[in-house]
């Protein structure tokens, strides 16, 4: 088991169950736990902030599988969409002018905007925070 692993001592609900764990095995005396609930809870009232840092963390992670999630599921919607808008098309056309009777598959693309929308959202608010200079 890692270090963090011993630290947390199973599986964390959530970040700040998380921390508040770690803070509990770190801090022994009254005053340092008191100053660790202050800091937990400044933490709980912007989670955000912890989000993001678990987000670049991930980001920088060495493994595809950590690191790689997002532009996949970009990949994967991309690809879908080049099917359902223009290869889909393009085959029922030669399907068409070739008089076979082969049907190609169709792709659902309501969940796959969805999906996209919602990576392309958080890009704009992540270029948005940049412009503004709120990132770091």
């Amino acid at each position: 088991m890692s270090f963090l692993g011993k630290l947390f001592g199973g599986p964390a609900v959530d970040a700040v169950s998380a921390l508040g764990n770690v803070f509990d095995k770190l801090f022994t005396s009254d005053e340092e736990k008191a100053r660790a609930r202050a800091v937990l809870e400044k933490i709980r009232q912007q989670p955000h902030l912890l989000q993001a840092e678990i987000n670049r963390v991930e980001a920088a992670h060495r493994s595809v599988f950590v690191a790689g999630w997002r532009p996949f599921i970009g990949w994967v919607c991309g690809l879908g969409f080049l099917w359902a808008f223009l290869l889909h098309p393009l085959v029922e056309w030669l399907v068409a002018v070739q008089e076979l009777d082969i049907v190609p598959p169709e792709i659902r693309t309501d969940h796959m905007m969805e999906l996209v929308l919602a990576l392309l959202g958080l890009g704009a608010l992540r270029s948005a925070e940049k412009m503004t200079g709120r990132s770091k």
